[in-house]
C-alpha cells in the first residue's frame, strides 16, 4: 500500500505539539504551545473543541478521573474539560526562571513524565530536566542534565524509556522500572549528529517496538528499529513537523503536528501549522494510558 499524507481539518497552529489519541473517546487531542490552546478533534465527525490555557503549554494527557493534566510554563496543572478551569498542581522548577515545560507522556502505570527546555542562549550548563508526576501528585527528577526536552515514549513492555535532548542531537534510552518509575543507565540510542538536521522532536513507539519521530529540521518523519537503526523516512509537506502519534479506530493512522511561525525558518508554506495524517505505512500503534492522578 502506498503511503498517503493528507491534511486533517483546517487548524493552523503556531506551534502544534503533543498529539494524544484517546481510545475511549475515539478522539485526538493536541496543543498549540504558543497560542496557549488545547485542541480536541472527534474522529468520526471531525468536530473540533478548543480550551484556552493561561500559559504556554508543552504537553497534556487525559486523567482517569476526568479532565487533563497539562505541563506549562509554571509546572503541572489540571485542566477541567467541562468548564475550562485550570488549577496549579506543582512546579518542580519554580527556582529556574530560564526553563519551561515541554513534551510529556504517560507511562503504562499511569505516571506522567514531562521534560523542560532552556529558554534563550547559552544552553550551558544544562539546567533543564526530565520529571515524573506520580498519581499521588509527588514529583521526582529522573534526569537533571537536559537542554531541550522532547519525545518521551516507551517500549511496548514499558521497560525502556526513550527521551530526546534536541540540543544534543540525541535520542537517549534508559532502563525504566515499571514498578517504581525509576530511570537508569542513560545511553545514546540514536545519534543524529548533523544527519537529518541533527534534531528529533516528538516521538512514539508502535506495537512492534519501532520508534517514530519528527526529524524537525529535515522536514521528515523517521522510523527506527529497536536497535536504533534507521528503517524509513517519510518526506513531509511541512517545513517543521513537530510530533507524531498513532490513532484511529485501528491505531494505524499516524498523526503529525507542525509549526507555522517562529525564528527557525525565514518563510513558511501553506501547509505549515497543519495537522496531518499518514496512512499506508504498515504500522499500528499502542493505546495511550491515562494519568492516574
Amino acid at each position: 500500500m502506498a503511503i498517503t499524507i493528507e491534511r486533517v481539518g483546517t487548524t493552523k497552529d503556531i506551534l502544534g505539539e503533543g498529539p494524544v489519541w484517546d481510545e475511549a473517546e475515539q478522539a485526538l487531542y493536541w496543543v498549540d504551545s504558543f497560542a496557549r490552546v488545547v485542541h480536541r478533534m472527534d474522529h468520526a465527525t471531525g468536530e473540533l473543541r478548543n480550551w484556552g490555557v493561561p500559559e504556554q503549554i508543552g504537553s497534556m494527557a487525559l486523567r482517569e478521573g476526568g479532565g487533563a493534566v497539562v505541563a506549562m510554563e509554571t509546572g503541572f496543572h489540571f485542566l477541567d474539560l467541562e468548564n475550562g478551569g485550570c488549577a496549579p498542581v506543582v512546579d518542580p522548577e519554580a527556582d529556574k526562571p530560564r526553563t519551561r515545560f515541554n513534551d510529556g507522556k504517560v507511562d503504562r502505570q499511569g505516571r506522567f513524565l514531562a521534560g523542560t527546555i532552556m529558554l534563550g542562549e547559552p544552553r550551558r550548563p544544562r539546567v533543564a530536566a526530565l520529571h515524573r508526576l506520580d498519581p499521588d501528585l509527588s514529583t521526582r527528577t529522573l534526569d537533571p542534565d537536559i537542554a531541550l526536552s522532547n519525545g518521551p515514549c516507551f517500549s511496548p513492555d514499558g521497560r525502556t524509556l526513550y527521551f530526546a535532548d534536541t540540543d544534543a542531537a540525541a535520542i537517549y534510552a534508559y532502563d525504566y522500572d515499571p514498578a517504581t518509575g525509576e530511570a537508569a543507565n542513560r545511553r545514546v540510542h540514536i545519534d543524529l549528529g548533523t544527519e537529518y538536521g541533527g534534531g528529533s522532536d516528538g516521538a512514539t513507539v508502535d506495537a512492534d517496538g519501532t520508534l517514530w519521530t519528527a526529524l524537525v529540521f529535515a522536514s521528515k518523519i523517521g522510523r527506527f528499529d529497536p536497535d536504533g537503526r534507521l528503517m524509513q523516512t517519510i518526506d513531509m509537506p511541512v517545513q517543521l513537523p513537530t510530533s507524531v502519534m498513532f490513532g484511529g479506530p485501528d491505531l494505524d493512522e499516524l498523526y503529525v503536528t507542525s509549526l507555522s511561525a517562529g525564528r527557525l525558518r525565514p518563510s513558511y508554506g501553506p501547509m505549515d501549522g497543519a495537522l496531518l495524517r499518514i496512512t499506508g505505512h504498515g504500522a499500528r500503534g499502542l493505546p495511550e494510558p491515562r494519568f492516574k492522578g
